[in-house]
């Protein structure tokens, strides 16, 4: 089909964990989003959004080919802190 990019990742869907697309997928095509806008990000705490954050550029992002984003776009229900919480967990983010 000539996909060079899955986007974007919607984590609840079925068949979308991250560790299934990245082992199935990882090296043949870029992912994009990953990051929950359903219940991560308007119901969870700046802390969860930060390891869960976490937790996926691990796992989408070993060896590259992950750009980091929200699966969709943020809604009006995103609380400021857990919008900065993903920024700044992107930003502090060591990269190897």
């Amino acid at each position: 089909m000539g996909l060079d990019i899955i986007d974007p990742i919607q984590p609840k869907a079925k068949n979308n964990d991250p560790k299934n697309l990245k082992a199935r997928f990882g090296g043949k095509i870029v992912f994009s989003g990953g990051i929950d806008q359903q219940e991560l990000l308007p119901f969870g705490t700046p802390e969860i959004v930060r390891e869960e954050v976490t937790r996926t550029i691990d796992i989408l992002g070993d060896n590259g080919g992950y750009i980091v984003s929200s699966s969709n776009a943020l809604q009006p229900d995103v609380p400021l802190e857990n919008i900065l919480s993903l920024f700044k967990t992107v930003q502090e983010y060591k990269y190897c």
